[in-house]
C-alpha cells in the first residue's frame, strides 16, 4: 500500500508576511510541513492543530494533521481527520489524496469492502493516479482470498458437522441394534424358560404316572383286585 505523504494546502507562493509577529494558520502550516518532512511528527501535529484554531474550515490542515497522526499509528484519529477534510474539500486532486490515505487506513484494518469503495472514490476524482489503481487492485485480490479462505473454513465446518451428525446416527443405530438384541435375547430366555417349565412338569407327570403303573402291575401279580377309581 502507498500513502500520499506529500502536504496539501502548501499553495505558498504570495504568503503575507504576518505583522507584529504574529503567526497565521498559514506560517502553522509551513512550520507543520517542514517538521513532517524532517520526519518530527508529533511537532508538525502540533503546528497543525494551531493551524485549524485559527483557521477551522481548512480541509489543507485537517488533511496533513491526517497525516502526521497517521505516521504516528494513530489511524483512528487520522480517519476522523480525513472524513472532515473530504466533506470541506471540493478540489477533485485533493479529493482523491483524502480518499487514497483513507484506503490506506482501511486496507490496514482489513476492512477491504469499505477500503475499496475508499480507492474507487479517489480514482473517480483523479483517474490517472497509478499508486490508487494499485492499491484499488491490491485490496480487491486480498478480499477475493479472503472470500475464498472464508468460503472453505465454512465448507469445513459444514463437513465437520456432517461428520458429527454421521456419527451420532452410527451411535444411535448401534444403540437401537443392541437393544433389539438384548430384547431377543430376553425374549428367548423367556421362552426357553416357558419351555423347560414344560418339560418339567411333564417329566414329573411322566414320572408320576410310571410309579402308578408300577404299583398297579405290583398289585396284579399279588391277587388283589383293583378298585375302581371314581
Amino acid at each position: 500500500m502507498v500513502m500520499k505523504r506529500y502536504m496539501l494546502g502548501m499553495l505558498l507562493c504570495g504568503v503575507a508576511m504576518a505583522s507584529f509577529g504574529q503567526k497565521t494558520a498559514r506560517d502553522y502550516m509551513r512550520g507543520g510541513n517542514k517538521l513532517y518532512n524532517d520526519s518530527l511528527f508529533v511537532k508538525a501535529d502540533v503546528d497543525y492543530r494551531k493551524a485549524l484554531e485559527q483557521e477551522p474550515g481548512s480541509a489543507d490542515a485537517m488533511f496533513n494533521l491526517g497525516n502526521a497522526l497517521l505516521m504516528q499509528q494513530k489511524a483512528k484519529e487520522a480517519m476522523e481527520q480525513y472524513n472532515a477534510a473530504s466533506k470541506l474539500e471540493k478540489d477533485k486532486t485533493k479529493l482523491s489524496h483524502i480518499f487514497h490515505n483513507m484506503g490506506v487506513i482501511l486496507q490496514s484494518s482489513k476492512q477491504l469492502p469499505q477500503c475499496i469503495e475508499a480507492y474507487k472514490e479517489a480514482l473517480r476524482n483523479n483517474p490517472h493516479d497509478n499508486e490508487t489503481r494499485y492499491n484499488l487492485a491490491l485490496a480487491q485480490k486480498q478480499l477475493k482470498d479472503q472470500q475464498q479462505q472464508q468460503q472453505n473454513q465454512d465448507q469445513n465446518q459444514q463437513n465437520q458437522e456432517q461428520k458429527q451428525d454421521d456419527n451420532q446416527q452410527n451411535k444411535d443405530q448401534q444403540d437401537q441394534n443392541k437393544q433389539n438384541q438384548q430384547n431377543n435375547n430376553q425374549q428367548q430366555q423367556s421362552q426357553m424358560s416357558k419351555e423347560n417349565a414344560e418339560q418339567l412338569l411333564n417329566a414329573v407327570m411322566q414320572d408320576e404316572k410310571n410309579v402308578q403303573d408300577k404299583v398297579k402291575k405290583h398289585l396284579q401279580m399279588n391277587g388283589k383286585k383293583l378298585e375302581k377309581d371314581w
